[in-house]
């Protein structure tokens, strides 16, 4: 089989976009709904030769030795790469470039030529292989990216669920399919394959005859050093991407430094700062950033490390990573908009806390907005973990993840407008602050707000929780407006508040201000509707079957909530079609008024709005 040819890759490329339209055609009257209705993902666009000071043409077959000035002349990728200053650009003509570890440290644009497809891999094709007994081929191979887990991970534990060969980097593709790593030849099977590192050769348990049989060559697609490159020094700028596919990089495809140089896999990549760090000292090597219509996927690690403020990740598609997909650390002023995320962690790590997007360390004001977060059953969608200020996560789709949305040893957080479906979890809020949580609709998604004793002493990752709230300081949080729908599958309360044993007696304030005009459905009427901490006694929580129950024993919430227990009938328009507005308003739901941020924040102009995150049907 042959590489796929350009053509081919357009539709690759047009199918990402159509996933979006789709998503549009399926939406009404989306000037009020929300999520968006898309287009998600990368749009098809012809890309205009830019106006640079400097063009250069780039093509897989071009010449390290071409000035790359005209489209018919153009020079290699890598050797652009090396000439680029500050406002120049490179533009890739269609095809497929095996290549990595491309080095710049200026402000450039890279973008593709017209309608052109340009695809950055990080493999290179194995066409010599030698048969072995019982259906097994071995190939030499130079470039093998052997791994270890981090330091911090758990071996007595996870160990017995996690083998260790999941944490080596090679990747082995057939036909674009990929495979799964085994232990030994003898388990492969047909969907598998097997390194002997001490040896250099790669296994497949398929006859390669035919057959396109890709094996990872590069660790990393595009590398932006925050110092000198190339003979040049940073300018501090961050690089436009546009309408460029990189795909199977052992690692990363992308890693933008920060102040500390990028990390060997052995290493922590994420602890930059390193302890408290005032907003004004991270965040300003590279600035300015913008990815637009990329695509990246089959990551053995993740899709990228974005370090810096003012980044901008927009339609795009990030898909089939391992511990995270985008990993955003140590930057402020920060958007990622109408991206679909999904398929994090295909090999099924465990004890690496994955996340399809992680934003770390001290992270302030990252908007996440209308994106598309789909198909996690093995990894959380969105986690703002250590030390992030004044979040914002609004008309995002989410589905299919372990907790949608992760908010934990942070402070401040806007969640409204978002659609949340058959997540383990919608909304975890764990040992933080301020969380305003508005007008959501989740369905078969539960919700826990919780906190425990964690702090600075002898903990796991030391420095971590100094960062956030302090163990009396972990309240402030808002559930106002939401739309929470369960069928009878779902067991439990719909909403948890839970505090840790150890802080039984000990930290006695509420965590909410308000818990108000919230409307749950669920269609089984024996199952606990809250749960609630802290109260006297040990253990420090208990759970209420009912509103009234809960009004009761609460003083103060759900004034205006409404509980609808056995609720028989259609709730939504169509959930098979993904149209998740009511199907009609339940007997006594009025509208709400809605604080005048959060209808900023979600761009509604009507000062009221039923519970949940879409108007009735019409």
């Amino acid at each position: 089989m042959t590489t796929p040819s350009h053509s081919a890759l357009a539709r690759l490329r047009r199918w990402a976009g159509a996933l979006g339209l789709l998503a549009a055609q399926l939406a009404v009257g989306t000037a009020v709904a929300q999520p968006s209705g898309g287009p998600y993902g990368p749009v098809p666009q012809r890309y205009a030769v830019p106006k640079a000071a400097h063009v250069y043409f780039v093509a897989p077959d071009g010449k390290a030795a071409a000035s790359g000035a005209s489209v018919n002349e153009p020079t290699t990728i890598e050797a652009a790469m090396t000439r680029v200053v500050t406002g120049d650009a490179i533009v890739l003509r269609g095809g497929t470039y095996r290549t990595g570890g491309l080095q710049l440290n200026q402000g450039i644009t890279i973008q593709p030529y017209l309608d052109e497809v340009p695809v950055l891999k990080g493999t290179r094709v194995a066409t010599e292989w030698q048969a072995l007994p019982n259906n097994v081929w071995r190939t030499k191979w130079a470039t093998l990216f052997p791994a270890q887990p981090l330091g911090w991970w758990h071996a007595d534990r996870e160990g017995m669920v996690t083998p260790l060969h999941r944490f080596n980097n090679d990747m082995v593709f057939i036909d674009g399919e990929p495979l799964q790593s085994a232990g030994w030849a003898g388990e492969m099977g047909a969907k598998g394959y097997y390194i002997d590192y001490a040896k250099g050769h790669v296994y497949i348990g398929v006859n390669p005859a035919g057959k396109l049989v890709e094996i990872t060559a590069h660790d990393v697609a595009l590398h932006r050093p925050s110092r000198p490159v190339h003979g040049k020094a940073s300018d501090r700028k961050g690089f436009t991407l546009r309408g460029v596919t990189l795909t199977q990089y052992a690692y990363r495809a992308i890693d933008i430094e920060g102040k500390k140089p990028a990390t060997l896999v052995s290493e922590e990549p994420t602890d930059d700062p390193v302890g408290i760090s005032p907003e004004s000292e991270h965040g300003k090597e590279v600035v300015g950033t913008l990815l637009e219509n990329v695509t990246i996927t089959h990551c053995s690690r993740v899709a990228g490390f974005f370090r810096g403020d003012k980044l901008v990740i927009r339609n795009s598609l990030v898909s089939d990573t391992s511990t995270e997909g985008i990993y955003v650390i140590g930057s402020s002023d920060v958007l990622l908009e109408r991206n679909i995320v999904r398929r994090n962690n295909v090999e099924r790590l465990t004890g690496y806390y994955p996340s399809a997007v992680k934003i770390f360390n001290q992270s302030h004001r990252v908007v996440v907005r209308d994106n598309l977060v789909i198909e996690h059953p093995h990894s959380n969608g969105v986690w703002w973990d250590v030390g992030n200020q004044d979040a914002v996560f609004v008309n995002n789709h989410v589905e299919g993840t372990m907790a949608g949305l992760f908010f934990e040893i942070s402070k401040g957080l806007l969640a409204a407008g978002n659609v949340f479906v058959n997540n383990q979890q919608a909304i975890r809020v764990l040992n933080s602050s301020g969380a305003r949580i508005h007008h959501n609709t989740l369905v078969n998604s539960q919700v826990l707000i919780d906190r425990n004793e964690r702090s600075a002493q002898g903990d796991h990752f030391g420095w971590h929780p100094q960062t956030g709230p302090d163990v009396n300081e972990r309240v402030g949080h808002v559930f106002e407006g939401n739309l929470v729908v369960a069928d009878a599958a779902v067991k439990g309360p719909l909403l948890r508040f839970e505090q840790g044993p150890l802080t039984c007696g000990k930290v006695t304030a509420p965590m909410t201000t308000r818990v108000d005009g919230n409307v749950y459905v669920r269609a089984a009427g024996s199952q606990p509707l809250v749960s609630w901490a802290p109260v006297p006694g040990t253990p420090c929580q208990t759970s209420f079957a009912s509103l009234d129950a809960f009004r009761q024993a609460v003083p103060g919430v759900e004034a205006r909530g409404r509980a609808f227990a056995g609720y028989e009938g259609a709730v939504f328009r169509s959930p098979e079609l993904r149209r998740f507005e009511l199907a009609r308003v339940p007997e006594g739901v009025q509208p709400l008024p809605v604080p005048a941020d959060v209808r900023k924040a979600v761009g509604w102009t009507e000062a009221t709005h039923l519970p949940g995150a879409l108007p009735a049907a019409r």
